[in-house]
């Protein structure tokens, strides 16, 4: 069987990842809107209602209003923007979330797909709360290092042009220092928590490559628990998952030297998600691009389960 999938916002940098993925597929027909047309609703119109799968890779507004173009029951569409993350009609597009998520995403014709941030944070700390491990209430010290494509294809073009000439986008840049980040609402509602995290990302000299370090203390935890446990209790939560690998709690096995590697999962739909420290203080690490499991990957990963297809296909 063939499927018609059209990109909405097929221009930017998740789009384009997003038909990269696509151009793969011998069961996908992409039906492309011409460039002079890009912002004519009726095509639009006419192309999502046409296909079995839209992706919207599109601003918060835009994405609202290419939904109010579906009048097709059997479109479904798959948000990348935040606008519908948390809001209770749509799915959130994280098959590993938890053992219902899948059939809720293969019966739902609206699928919100996760941002890069939240994604490595939801996954490493959701198993601890639904393990009864870290109480609800506890607010949760975290920042993520994250690649400049995650910013788009502004920030993208600031820092090539950067490339040319020293300036100050050679060293990390901190920012959301207001700790309003538009991702907590969707980190805090599908780890469990009840509290928002403080949550600060970095933004790196680096095209993609992500990693989220969640800081812990055991007298958070509502029982003893070394980092071996809090390994275990993640490792059990996804046994079986393809593109989950919890590391073992070993320095020499899972650095470089004692580095953390964050692009170790560039090119890839993968996660890893490490666990270090000691019985006084630790931190759970989870790695993966930014533009794959953090954003086009999950987004086919997402299609793949919603059409009941192989859910890796297409995807490494």
């Amino acid at each position: 069987m063939t499927y018609k999938v059209f990109v909405d916002g097929q221009e930017g940098t998740t789009g384009l990842q997003i038909n990269e993925y696509l151009a793969q597929r011998s069961d996908v027909e992409v039906l492309k809107i011409d460039a002079d047309k890009r912002k004519d609703l009726a095509e639009r119109k006419r192309l999502i209602n046409a296909s079995d799968v839209t992706f919207l890779c599109l601003p918060d507004e835009a994405a609202k209003e290419s939904v109010s173009l579906v009048d097709n029951p059997n479109t479904c569409v798959i948000d990348a923007s935040t606008a519908h993350r948390v809001n209770p009609a749509w799915t959130f597009g994280l098959p590993e979330l938890a053992k219902e998520q899948r059939a809720k995403i293969k019966a739902s014709k609206r699928i919100a797909n996760p941002g890069c941030h939240a994604t490595a944070f939801i996954l490493a700390l959701r198993p601890l709360v639904e393990a009864g491990l870290l109480p609800a209430a506890t607010q949760v010290a975290a920042n993520s290092i994250t690649g400049y494509s995650g910013g788009g294809k502004s920030m993208i073009a600031d820092y090539e042009k950067a490339s040319q000439s020293p300036t100050q986008l050679k060293a990390p840049r901190p920012y959301a220092l207001a700790l309003a980040h538009k991702h907590l609402p969707e980190m805090q509602a599908y780890t469990g928590l009840s509290v928002a995290p403080i949550f600060q990302p970095i933004v790196g000299p680096f095209y993609k490559g992500l990693a989220v370090s969640a800081y812990l203390q055991p007298q958070q935890f509502t029982r003893p628990a070394s980092p071996a446990d809090v390994q275990k209790i993640i490792a059990d939560y996804y046994a079986g998952e393809r593109f989950i690998n919890v590391l073992p709690v070993d320095l020499a096995a899972t650095t470089d030297g004692g580095f953390y590697n964050v692009e170790a999962n560039n090119d890839t739909n993968r996660v890893d998600i490490a666990v270090f420290g000691n019985d006084e203080r630790m931190m759970i690490i989870a790695r993966l691009d930014n533009l794959g499991k953090g954003a086009s990957g999950a987004a086919v990963q997402a299609m793949n389960v919603h059409l009941g297809v192989e859910e890796s296909l297409g995807l490494v």
